[in-house]
């Protein structure tokens, strides 16, 4: 069986501080895998290692049966959600959500504002963004914030916003770097709840 994740004896320093010693994790697909331990021991590090946002100093990170580490972030097919949501403010929810799948499949020039309704293979690339975007508000309660902006949402609607953003890609790993902490305790709750329900579809 393969596994979605393999980290093979990762090490990481920062200056003269060894963050990551001999780290070596498995991950099975379909298993939600959780780091557990004090600020500053290496979570988020690690976490960022196998999206490709940040580089070993030794070891192996596998997805799939295929060795990532000299590849870029953007090759990856990892989504992460960040703890400050990172969310575009002059944006709408629909456009936030929607970046991710536009940037792929759009070109710069075709992303332009007073060009994009009319450049060759937009209409049928929107059609199929838009669809996807509506999908995925509709499994996070979402839909009914689409035309809003971030500043007008609540905390744990931004979070799910953001969770939407990584999740219409379809990635084959999602990872996420505290994504409650700046939730208040009811709205921890009611995140994690959606978080294990999403988990199980």
């Amino acid at each position: 069986m393969t596994h979605l994740v393999q980290i093979n004896h990762i090490h990481k320093t920062f200056g003269n501080t060894a963050v990551l010693q001999d780290v070596s994790l498995t991950v099975q697909p379909g298993e939600f895998v959780s780091l557990l331990g004090p600020s500053g021991c290496g979570k988020s590090t690690l976490l960022r290692i196998i999206a490709g946002l940040e580089h070993q100093d030794s070891g192996d990170v596998y997805i799939g049966d295929r060795r990532v580490d000299g590849l870029a972030a953007r090759d990856r097919n990892v989504a992460m959600v960040f703890q400050n949501y990172a969310l575009y403010p002059h944006m709408s929810v629909r456009d936030n959500i929607a970046m991710p799948l536009m940037m792929d499949r759009m070109g710069l020039w075709a992303r332009q504002p007073m060009v994009m309704g009319w450049w060759p293979g937009n209409r049928s690339a929107l059609q199929e963004i838009d669809q996807l975007v509506r999908g995925v508000s509709d499994s996070l309660q979402l839909s009914t914030l689409l035309h809003r902006k971030p500043g007008q949402l609540s905390g744990g609607q931004r979070q799910r916003v953001a969770l939407a953003r990584a999740m219409v890609r379809d990635p084959s790993i999602f990872l996420m770097d505290e994504p409650l902490s700046n939730l208040d305790a009811k709205l921890r709750v009611e995140v994690r709840n959606e978080l294990a329900d999403l988990h199980q579809r």
